[in-house]
């Protein structure tokens, strides 16, 4: 049976339908907003996977080029690996799901989200995360939801619920939201330097809106849902949890005061290996439940001394930064250089500067793509004090890379002001908490001692959260186990001025407005301290180029002057280049950029081109060279491509019978142009241009 259910939202048609598509899936939707359309289908393994402790959960979401009318690019036409938006699309989905699973739910899971139809208005992504919630709502998985999700835009201080494309690259707000209708669980945005109330009133705004898309599922589950699975968590032998709670809780206390992460782990594997020693006669084959309940107490433990003692596993109280310490030109042959470390956390990181040549290309729905900044992300297993296989960039590097990214493209110059192509790349050498940040700050110490012209310094901090009934700690700056064990993270990027980017996960509900608000503004204040920081390693701008960075000249000609710089077959242009060495990228609109390491080579590749786009001028003199004679006068060339008339009457300061008599097919001769008339045509003069100094006819 099929069945559709449909709402407005934001102003337009969202429809859900059911029964149609994928239906051996567990679950299975297709969703549809304008012309997009979405199928999400759902599966599980029939029994839990051997050995995890965790939801094996995986979230692909596939873009087919079909969906947009076209043939994929390449080789090879069909769709392939997964591109970075698969990736960062298939994290948004899975985000704000994984928390709502039950407690016990260990089954292989898989959703898969399609887009087969796109309208280049209306985003897919964010029906893809509905119709994930919609798809394991009414299967038998025991997911604890629903969700909504919305895209909240800001133009002229105007919220906006879900706006179009066209509607977000004016807007001076861009936020994801996903929530229950009563809490938030996921944001992940961007922000052209706007304050903390304002991002607070659009989170209340998302809510709103969230709420009519959760009704409506909620009515879908009861009409169409499957009874869930019954899972439970593990029991617990209470009577072995009391015994190592009787033999480990000191040292666990003691361990968790360690405040260095290596230490602390040598010293939390020893108590392990030691409690696992001496009940293993005893509890024989139960080393799982054993090192279980360890974990629990590690978790209850760590949680206890900040809500009750206010004190956090490396010393620090709630609103404490971690020294730090800013390092910028540290490589000398690289553009620009900084080393940026927070506590045990540090990240190398390092900017390069290219041209138009180096530009991203993507193959995109709604279209080509060019990116002229990127922010790459790398963590080496070496961060962590592991051992590791090398591969290309997982799903956290990607995401971790984007949101950077997104912090730091707010204070780029425009293209206009810097035409360079930049790519930014940040190395995890150490790692215990916020490497994304840590990436954020680091980008803003490199970019700043390339000489890159940016509005200001971006910083960005890690938030988190210890929730235990009405006791509520918000922690700032927060470490790998805080993260972990704690109840958010909610990472804060911005400028003096306010926030560029943020991105939260909340674990459990019960996170209200008023938490929301402290840490927000707790984050604030964690920022301000760190720009301080970083101001006092470089204050602003380089105010030139590394020597090893290319140099770029923009000159702007008239557009049909392009043929003449690009001349027939590329002869001009390609001569410039072979003489000088320069790039040069001309766009439509006459405007040249000119690239060289060697900043005399751009002004000699300037010249060549000036001269070949040269105008003329009335009541100057040139130098010219003799191309045809006819009857009535001579064309001259006076500059390449720029060819005038000497009028015979304008020959000689007497009468010329013959044009041969004074000139000749290659003659060299001084001219002064005279006249231009309204058809671009020009009339050139020897006599005026020679004056007086011109012999009398014999």
């Amino acid at each position: 049976m099929v069945r559709q259910y449909e709402i407005d939202y934001g102003g337009r048609r969202l429809v859900i339908e059911i029964g149609r598509m994928a239906k051996q899936a567990h679950g299975s939707c297709t969703i549809r907003y304008g012309d997009t359309v979405v199928l999400v289908t759902v599966c599980r393994s029939e029994g839990p996977a051997t050995g995890v402790d965790f939801l094996p959960l995986t979230v692909n979401y596939l873009e087919m080029t079909y969906a947009a009318g076209k043939i994929p690019g390449g080789f090879f036409k069909r769709e392939g690996r997964p591109s970075e938006r698969e990736v960062l699309c298939s994290r948004l989905i899975d985000r704000p799901l994984r928390p709502l699973f039950k407690d016990g739910y260990f089954n292989e899971t898989q959703i898969i989200a399609t887009v087969l139809s796109v309208d280049q208005e209306h985003d897919p992504e964010l029906i893809a995360i509905i119709g994930a919630s919609v798809a394991l709502g009414i299967s038998d998985i025991p997911f604890e939801g629903p969700i909504g999700a919305v895209r909240v835009g800001s133009i002229d201080g105007r919220l906006i619920c879900n706006p179009t494309l066209k509607q977000q690259k004016e807007s001076e707000l861009d936020l994801i939201v996903a929530g229950t209708g009563d809490s938030i669980i996921m944001v992940e945005g961007g922000a052209s330097f706007v304050p903390e109330d304002y991002v607070l009133s659009a989170l209340g705004f998302a809510l709103e809106n969230i709420k009519g898309v959760v009704e409506l599922q909620r009515q879908i589950m009861e009409e169409m849902g499957r009874p869930k699975m019954e899972v439970a968590p593990a029991p617990v032998d209470e009577e072995l949890r009391q015994r190592i709670d009787d033999m480990v809780r000191e040292d666990l206390k003691g361990a968790l005061t360690i405040p260095v992460k290596q230490e602390r782990y040598a010293r939390l594997r020893e108590i392990k290996t030691e409690l696992l020693e001496s009940l293993s006669a005893d509890f024989e084959g139960r080393e799982k439940e054993i090192e279980d309940i360890f974990s629990t107490m590690k978790y209850e433990i760590m949680r206890e001394g900040v809500i009750k003692e206010g004190r956090r596993v490396d010393g620090r109280g709630p609103r404490d930064i971690r020294p730090i310490t800013c390092d910028v030109g540290l490589l000398p042959r690289t553009h620009g250089s900084a080393l940026f470390t927070r506590g045990e956390t540090q990240a190398m990181v390092v900017t390069t500067l290219g041209t138009s040549e180096d530009e991203q290309k993507i193959d995109a729905l709604s279209g080509w793509e060019y990116k002229t900044f990127m922010l790459h992300y790398n963590f080496p297993p070496f961060s962590v004090g592991e051992v590791r296989y090398l591969r290309g960039p997982g799903r956290r590097e990607i995401g971790h890379g984007a949101l950077a990214e997104r912090a730091v493209s707010k204070v780029l110059p425009g293209e206009d002001e810097f035409p360079y192509t930049i790519r930014v790349v940040s190395d995890i050498l150490e790692s215990n908490g916020s490497s994304s940040m840590a990436t954020v700050c680091g980008a803003s110490l490199s970019l700043m001692d390339a000489g890159v012209p940016v509005k200001g310094h971006v910083a960005g901090i890690a938030m988190g959260l210890i929730k235990d009934g009405e006791n509520v700690v918000v922690l700032s700056d927060i470490l790998g186990d805080e993260d972990h064990l704690g109840d958010m993270d909610f990472k804060v990027a911005g400028t003096q001025e306010g926030i560029t980017a943020l991105q939260m996960d909340i674990k459990i509900p019960g996170v209200t407005p008023e938490i929301l608000r402290d840490a927000l503004y707790q984050a604030r204040e964690g920022r301000l301290f760190i720009l301080e920081r970083m101001r006092q390693a470089i204050p602003s701008p380089r105010p030139e180029l590394s020597v090893y960075a290319p140099r770029i000249i923009t000159i702007n000609i008239k557009p049909d002057k392009i043929k003449d710089v690009i001349g027939p077959a590329g002869k001009n242009i390609k001569s410039i280049i072979q003489e000088t060495g320069v790039k040069i990228d001309i766009e439509d609109t006459g405007r040249l950029n000119i690239a060289s390491s060697d900043e005399e080579a751009a002004r000699k590749a300037i010249s060549m081109i000036k001269e070949l786009t040269q105008e003329a001028e009335v009541g100057k003199l040139y130098m010219g060279r003799v191309k045809r004679v006819v009857d009535f006068g001579a064309f001259v060339e006076i500059f390449p491509g720029t060819e005038g008339l000497i009028h015979i009457s304008q020959l000689a300061n007497y009468r010329v019978r013959n044009v041969r008599d004074i000139l000749r097919e290659g003659d060299e001769v001084l001219v002064k142009v005279i006249e231009i008339d309204r058809d671009g045509r020009i009339k050139l003069s020897r006599k005026e241009a020679l004056g007086r100094h011109l012999p009398k006819k014999m």
